[in-house]
């Protein structure tokens, strides 16, 4: 049976290689929106991929480090209020992956539902809560400006990681064969 909040060697590395990753599409593979200081970020459906097949500590840590290492290289320092949000949506994300049976070569429809119904409320909570509110109580933001960033992200985020995420699930159990498929020669 799977542990849900295992922290293993496995765990600490493909934390630390998805926030390098995830850091990497955060600064270079997004699409500005007309809503000032959001855009599509393909990094979110990354932090999809890593949370689904090592847990929610790896999702929450590749999201949450890879998005303050951007800010912090790019702006000089992170946008707090932001950085938690991210990793709060990967950690729910990595909620999934006790309902799936991806290392067996199962990426079923219905799994498929289920980790799509993870990063939707993920990325509810994470960007029309979390986010919008922390602007308002740290950086003493208007209310109206975040809670649009915040919608906008939303439903940005939804739709990258719902894509690319899932793409990169499917791509990925390709590669592995079916539990029981293989059988010994005799």
């Amino acid at each position: 049976m799977k542990k849900l909040f295992k922290f293993s060697t496995s765990t600490v590395v493909a934390s630390g290689i998805g926030a390098a990753i995830f850091m990497l599409l955060f600064m270079f593979v997004k699409i500005p929106s007309p809503v000032p200081q959001t855009s599509f970020m393909t990094a979110y459906g990354f932090a999809l991929f890593i949370a689904t097949l090592y847990g929610p500590i790896a999702g929450g840590l590749s999201a949450f480090i890879g998005h303050a290492l951007s800010d912090a290289i790019q702006y000089g320092s992170p946008w707090w209020s932001w950085v938690i949000a991210s990793g709060i949506a990967g950690f729910i994300y990595g909620l999934s992956y006790k309902f799936t049976n991806i290392e067996e070569g199962e990426f079923t429809g219905k799994d498929i539902l289920k980790v799509n119904i993870f990063q939707i409320i993920g990325n509810v909570i994470a960007w029309l809560i979390v986010a919008p509110v922390l602007d308002i109580v740290i950086y003493a933001e208007p209310a109206d400006k975040v809670f649009i960033q915040g919608v906008a992200a939303t439903i940005m985020n939804i739709i990258s990681a719902g894509v690319i995420g899932t793409l990169l699930l499917i791509a990925y159990v390709a590669t592995k064969p079916k539990k029981g498929s293989l059988k010994k020669e005799e």
